[in-house]
């Protein structure tokens, strides 16, 4: 049936589809009526946030009944200290996603444009559509190419046009884990006109172990159209908390905070960060983990047959071989929640997040039992 208030709504919003999460526990065990599922699904930390944060939480309990610091000044002041820049150059967010949608609404109008990859993070174009500006899209490297699925910085660059004004770049790609060297997304950065604005989303920077891979924060003060957006979802493990924020010029900053939303990072995602930040032998932990479970999935995902993607994030893009939704279906009955990316146009694919090594192993077990009753 038409949604009776369809013809109300902003011309952009009308042909949007709602973003669809990964599936919760919860959810899946009410209507499975199974127990004891995980979930690897949503790029979530197995390890979860680190201690110096929950006790960071307990403390601040007490001023529940108060209002958050607007302006989020300790945390910005932390970030500040850790990453070697003005706190005026940082834009907090309800997690990354709210300053993505922070940056749409600055920046683009119903005749501008925004430029993304094929298989970029989707919210790029729903907060691009929700504005009514042009989404280009440009098309990835194909399989079989040294850098499959990862995005191409020349196909980016030739839909680039007068109306452009915003260029997002994901680094690692989510879903693809898919990354840019350093020389190459410079030199992309540098041949890009000052009044396009180049959005590097760094989500999950903090895995990359690569020793090409850029620290795009470092290239803010030589490029004034430059923001960075990262995250406290991932690898800090504060994804119930809603997190996130951006480095750019001090400028772009003023600007995000005309429309930013008042008190739109609350008390415990302030004080939890800031633990987090100061912790960082769990970030260490936490990559120690990631990487051992790399290694694990990709080589038993090869070893079932499958085609998986080379990430380095905390998942991997796994290919079936054919339609996904079975095997994604088989999972779930057996407690194992992952991710299909028909959504994404990859309708063969599975994105798999890192878990522990027993999470690992009993996703390895069920995907195995389920492609030898195939």
């Amino acid at each position: 049936m038409e949604n009776r208030f369809l013809r109300l709504a902003a011309e952009g919003i009308r042909g949007l589809s709602p973003y669809v999460p990964g599936k919760p526990i919860d959810e899946l065990e009410r209507e499975y009526g199974i127990r004891n599922s995980i979930k690897l699904a949503s790029n979530e930390n197995p390890l979860g946030p680190p201690q110096s944060a929950i006790r960071a939480i307990t403390a601040a309990q007490s001023e529940l009944s108060l209002y958050p610091d607007g302006g989020g000044f300790h945390l910005k002041q932390a970030l500040a200290s850790k990453l070697g820049i003005e706190p005026g150059c940082i834009t907090l967010g309800n997690g990354s996603n709210d300053v993505l949608v922070l940056l749409a609404e600055t920046f683009l109008t119903a005749d501008s444009e925004a430029v993304v990859s094929q298989y970029a993070f989707v919210v790029y174009q729903l907060a691009v559509q929700a504005v009514g500006a042009t989404c280009k899209v440009a098309a990835v490297y194909p399989a079989g190419h040294a850098k499959a699925y990862g995005h191409d910085l020349d196909a980016m660059r030739a839909l680039v046009s007068e109306k452009t004004r915003i260029i997002f770049i994901a680094n690692p790609n989510n879903p693809t884990g898919t990354w840019l060297a350093s020389t190459e997304l410079e030199q992309f950065i540098d041949s890009v006109s000052e009044d396009v604005i180049i959005v590097i989303d760094e989500a999950y920077n903090e895995y990359v172990e690569e020793p090409d891979y850029p620290d795009a924060v470092e290239w803010v003060n030589r490029f004034p159209n430059l923001v960075v957006t990262r995250t406290f979802s991932k690898i800090y493990g504060l994804a119930g908390l809603r997190v996130g924020y951006s480095v750019s010029h001090q400028d772009i900053a003023a600007l995000l905070n005309r429309v930013r939303q008042p008190f739109n990072v609350n008390s415990l995602a302030q004080v939890a960060a800031i633990a987090a930040l100061d912790d960082p032998d769990h970030v260490a932990s936490s990559r120690t983990v990631n990487a051992n479970g790399l290694r694990l999935l990709a080589q038993g995902m090869e070893d079932l047959g499958f085609t998986v993607i080379p990430s380095v994030g905390n998942f991997l893009l796994v290919d079936m071989g054919r339609d996904a939704a079975p095997y994604y279906e088989a999972l779930l009955r057996a407690g194992v929640i992952v991710r299909p990316v028909a959504n994404y146009g990859l309708p063969h694919h599975l994105r798999i997040t890192v878990g522990t090594n027993d999470q690992n192993k009993r996703l390895m077990a069920a995907l195995t039992s389920i492609v030898e009753s195939d």
